[in-house]
């Protein structure tokens, strides 16, 4: 069951004039949401703990622990929390900063993290101090690396009912054949589909998906025994082979690098 993911006081960032504000939220014992909206401003999503995950028209895109997901303003978007997560969310000024137009995730700096847990609170706040530490922020920003961990979810109707049954249940192990009876493809026609609108083959798309809520569940406190149950694998090694191979480490390795170096861990 999910809950709505409240901010800590009613406020729209728009009305907001400064060129960034800092939002913290923390997630109690239960998944919260925060359903289809838009802004202008551009939304930085940064987890300090736990996982998010942001759902944008084009995709779903995982906020690692130390890391984060960058939102382009005017973007209708959707944000869901693990249990006990700690977020921020950093509402940027169109033109405020040299961010991409699309969304990415981005790599943040253990100078960028505390920039961003010390400007939280700081609503309206235009003191001198707090113009420096967003000045600092909003230069550092360009300088991340991007990283890519999300799904591409294509407008194509017969992609997205199998995205929406893979999300609902990723433990399913159906093969391309029997996707394709289920949607009234030939096989054929359908792999040749997937490729055109995601890039990926049915295989790689589907193992994509199941590093997302792998890594979302991981950042969450569950173990790596629990994780491979609940995504059908036939055994632990299975799954710690294919987390391996997509992001060159085993899971705790993995998510222990991104810990250490701010976000800076390699993604295939």
């Amino acid at each position: 069951m999910r809950q709505p993911l409240r901010y800590p006081w009613p406020f729209d960032p728009d009305d907001v004039l400064a060129p960034a504000i800092a939002v913290r939220v923390d997630v109690t014992e239960t998944r919260a949401e925060v359903p289809d909206h838009r802004h202008r401003k551009g939304q930085l999503v940064f987890a300090l703990g736990g996982g998010v995950t942001c759902r944008v028209p084009s995709g779903l895109w995982m906020v690692p622990p130390h890391c984060a997901v960058w939102i382009p303003g005017d973007m209708e978007h959707s944000n869901i929390a693990t249990a006990n997560a700690r977020i921020f969310f950093v509402y940027i000024e169109p033109g405020a900063t040299d961010l991409p137009d699309r969304c990415c995730t981005l790599s943040i700096s253990p100078l960028l993290r505390e920039l961003i847990i010390e400007l939280t609170d700081r609503v309206e706040d235009d003191d001198a101090r707090g113009e420096l530490l967003t000045s600092v922020l909003l230069s550092e920003l360009p300088r991340m690396p991007v990283q890519q961990l999300h799904l591409p979810i294509s407008s194509e109707p017969h992609l997205r009912r199998i995205a929406a049954a893979l999300a609902q249940d990723p433990a399913d192990r159906s093969t391309l054949a029997e996707w394709a009876s289920r949607v009234a493809f030939s096989e054929s026609s359908l792999a040749r589909l997937v490729v055109k609108e995601t890039g990926l083959t049915f295989g790689r798309w589907r193992q994509q998906l199941h590093l997302i809520v792998a890594m979302r569940e991981l950042a969450s406190g569950a173990s790596v025994q629990q994780v491979s149950a609940d995504l059908g694998y036939e055994s632990v090694t299975a799954f710690i082979t294919m987390f391996k191979k997509a992001l060159g480490k085993p899971p705790a390795k993995y998510l222990s690098s991104v810990a250490q170096n701010g976000g800076s861990a390699f993604v295939a």
